[in-house]
């Protein structure tokens, strides 16, 4: 009956722990770059369940009484980094990614990597996304990887991701790639951290276009409602197994 009441708490705990998932998806659904995560369950480990008794005068006997698992544990969120829709805006500062790639930004905690190609030039030249951070791009001279400063002049992109401001390309757009994206991990803002990241030439960008969120909606809330279900079967489990016990200890156990 022990084993029972755990089996279905560690269901509830993980129901829950992807409810939280799929309601993430949900508020996301139209945050540009954005990716869903799912979160990926797996058995406990059996565990040996013994016990000591008396047996032939020795009162500390193991008696080995077999295996038993716990129930369910969460093992992974993983995220799927499926292509979302390309939507155009006719915007001088949107950029969409079409196909593999990450748009490269320095940050004050270093660089990090996201889809969310919502940009903006600040007061001194820069190019900068939402957050103010800056956008980094290659040095067409050096090769340095540097922020984008396009000034005030008007700018666009070419075939080459060259950054063109008044007819001359001083810069590229930085698209970092990565050989594993299931080693990437996400640091809020919509930001990806990850190492021995490749800036790629061939990548496909689109001025004046923003990549959409991958979420379905329906689908997250046919997720819900069905985690939610799960839950509600766990819980009333719980709820019977407890008055079970309740009844064993002071019914049954009662000395008249």
């Amino acid at each position: 009956m022990i084993r029972s009441l755990y089996t279905a708490v560690s269901g509830m705990i993980a129901m829950e722990n992807k409810q939280n998932t799929v309601t993430n998806n949900m508020a996301n659904a139209n945050t540009t770059g954005y990716k869903r995560e799912n979160l990926a369950t797996k058995s406990f480990k059996d565990v040996l369940v013994e016990n000591k008794d008396k047996i032939l005068g020795n009162n500390n006997v193991t008696q080995k009484l077999g295996k038993m698992s716990l129930g369910v544990a969460i093992d992974t969120v993983d995220t799927a980094f499926t292509q979302g829709d390309l939507k155009q805006t006719e915007n001088i500062g949107d950029f969409a990614i079409d196909g593999r790639g990450f748009f490269a930004i320095q940050t004050p905690q270093g660089v990090k990597y996201t889809r969310d190609g919502q940009f903006r030039v600040n007061n001194n030249g820069n190019l900068v996304n939402n957050s103010g951070d800056l956008v980094l791009g290659i040095n067409n001279r050096t090769g340095a990887v540097e922020p984008i400063n396009v000034g005030k002049g008007d700018y666009t992109i070419d075939d080459y991701n060259n950054v063109n401001v008044n007819g001359v390309s001083n810069y590229k757009l930085a698209i970092a790639d990565f050989q594993d994206y299931s080693k990437l991990g996400k640091a809020g803002d919509n930001y990806y951290t990850g190492e021995n990241a490749v800036y790629v030439n061939n990548a496909t960008v689109r001025q004046g276009f923003l990549e959409t969120s991958n979420v379905n909606i329906m689908n997250e809330m046919v997720d819900m409602i069905s985690t939610m279900r799960s839950f509600e079967t766990n819980q009333k489990f719980v709820s019977m197994i407890d008055e079970s016990l309740g009844k064993a200890a002071n019914n049954i156990g009662s000395v008249r």
